[in-house]
C-alpha cells in the first residue's frame, strides 16, 4: 500500500542527528517538495515540517548497557516503524547516525525493495570493521560528513558521497569572542572555560561531576574564571541543576541550550568526545578532550578499537592536536593541568591555523549535496 503523496522517512536518533535532518530536508524539498517528511526527529527537524511518530529522546541511549535497560521499548519503537514502512513504502528510507538502531531498519526494509540511505557513517573505520560486509549488503548509498571515512567505503566498494558538514558552514571561520562574551552577559576581563558534559543523561551522570571538580580546581589557578555550562535541552539542564545544587555555584553559569554561542564566548573547552568536539574545532578554540563509559562497556569496547585518536580534530588531521583524556586517564588531576594548558596555551595561533585549514575542508553545502545524491538514487 502506497500513500498518495511520497514518503521520505528519515530516523534521526539524538541532537547532532536533528540538525543533519534539517539541513537535509531543506535541500530535499528542493527535488521533493511536495513529499512527506516523516519518522523520528529532534525540533529542528520537525521545525521543517517534519512530522516525528515518536520522540527522539526515547532513542538517546548510550554504551552496551544503556540500550539493554530499555530493550523492549526500542524494540517495540523499531517494529513499529518497520511495520509501517513495510506497508506505506517510502520512495527511501534514511537513517541518520544511530547505527545500532537504524542498521535493522534498513536490513528490513532494504529487503522488501526499499531504497535506504545511512547518513553520518558508523565507526566501522575505528572499530568492529567486519561490519562493513553487512553494509554493503544493505545499505545503497552512505553518506559521509568526514573525508577519511568516504575513502575506507570506496575501498570496500560501498557507495558512498563525502558530503562535508553542515555545521562547517553555518560556523563562521572568525568567531567574534568578545561579542558572544558581550551577548551572554559574561565579564569580557576574565577568562572562561566551557563544560560541556554530554548531551544524554548517561554522558552527563557519567561525566558532569568529574568535569564540575576539575573546573573548581582551574578556578584556583585562574584568578576570577567562569564556568559556563550550556545544558542541551530541558532533561539534562534539570539533571545539572540537581548535580550543581551540592555544589559551590558562585561562578558557575548554566544555560539552557545556546551551546554555538557559549563555545564562541570560551576561551577554552573541557567536554565530553564527539561532535561537540567538531563544533569546537571549528570555533577555533583549544581544547581537552575526555570520555568515560561503564567499567563494563569500556571492557567490551576497547578491544575492538582500531584507531589511534578518538576525537574528530585529531582524526581530520591525522596527528594529536588537542589532548585526549579518556577512561582511566581521565583524572582530576590529568584534566585540571590539561585544561590549564589550553587555557594558556602560548601556540594557539599554530593550533587555530591547522583548525581554520580543517574547516575550509568541511565548509561544503552539506544538505544540498546529500539531497542531490539521494535524489540521483532515487531517480
Amino acid at each position: 500500500m502506497k500513500a498518495e503523496a511520497p514518503i521520505i522517512a528519515i530516523i534521526a536518533g539524538e541532537a547532532s542527528g536533528d540538525l543533519l535532518g534539517a539541513d537535509l530536508i531543506r535541500g530535499l524539498r528542493n527535488y521533493f517538495p511536495d513529499a512527506i517528511y516523516e519518522g523520528i526527529g529532534g525540533p529542528k527537524m520537525q521545525a521543517e515540517g517534519f512530522n516525528s511518530l515518536h520522540e527522539m529522546e526515547r532513542l538517546s541511549v548510550m554504551g552496551f548497557v544503556g540500550p539493554l535497560k530499555r530493550l523492549p521499548e526500542l524494540l517495540g519503537i523499531r517494529k513499529d516503524i518497520i511495520r509501517r514502512y513495510t506497508q506505506l513504502q517510502p520512495v527511501v528510507f534514511i537513517g541518520i547516525d544511530s547505527p545500532d538502531f537504524n542498521s535493522h531498519i534498513e536490513r528490513s526494509l532494504h529487503s522488501v525493495g526499499i531504497k535506504t540511505v545511512h547518513y553520518v557513517s558508523p565507526s566501522v573505520w575505528a572499530w568492529r570493521q567486519g561490519r562493513i560486509k553487512g553494509i554493503k549488503k544493505t545499505v545503497d548509498l552512505m553518506l559521509t560528513l568526514l573525508p577519511f571515512e568516504a575513502e575506507f567505503y570506496r575501498e570496500h566498494s560501498v557507495p558512498v558521497r563525502f558530503v562535508g558538514h553542515p555545521l562547517a558552514g553555518q560556523i563562521p571561520m572568525k568567531p567574534d569572542t568578545i561579542k558572544a562574551k558581550e551577548l551572554l552577559g559574561l565579564n569580557l576581563s576574565k577568562p572562561v572555560l566551557c563544560l560541556m558534559p554530554g548531551s544524554r543523561g548517561g554522558e552527563v551522570e557519567l561525566m558532569a561531576d568529574l568535569f564540575l571538580e576539575v573546573g573548581e580546581q582551574v578556578s584556583s589557578l585562574f584568578e576570577k574564571l567562569q564556568l559556563v555550562i550550556p545544558a542541551a535541552n530541558e532533561a539534562r539542564y534539570r539533571q545539572l541543576q540537581t548535580i550543581l545544587s551540592d555544589r559551590d555555584q558562585s561562578n558557575v553559569k548554566l544555560l539552557l541550550q545556546q551551546s554555538h554561542l557559549v563555545m564562541e564566548a570560551s576561551d577554552a573547552i573541557l567536554l565530553a568526545s564527539g561532535t561537540t568536539a567538531l563544533e569546537a574545532m571549528l570555533f577555533k578554540k583549544p581544547m581537552v578532550v575526555s570520555y568515560r563509559l561503564s567499567r563494563l562497556t569500556y571492557a567490551l569496547v576497547r578491544r575492538f578499537i582500531k584507531t589511534p585518536f578518538v576525537s574528530i580534530p585529531n582524526l581530520l588531521a591525522d596527528e594529536m592536536l588537542v589532548p585526549e583524556l579518556i577512561q582511566d586517564n581521565a583524572s582530576v588531576n590529568n584534566l585540571t593541568k590539561a585544561v590549564a594548558s589550553a587555557l594558556s596555551r602560548d601556540k594557539k595561533d599554530l593550533l587555530v591555523e591547522h583548525f581554520e585549514e580543517l574547516h575550509e575542508v568541511l565548509a561544503l553545502e552539506s544538505g544540498n549535496i546529500a539531497s542531490k545524491a539521494i535524489a540521483e538514487l532515487i531517480g
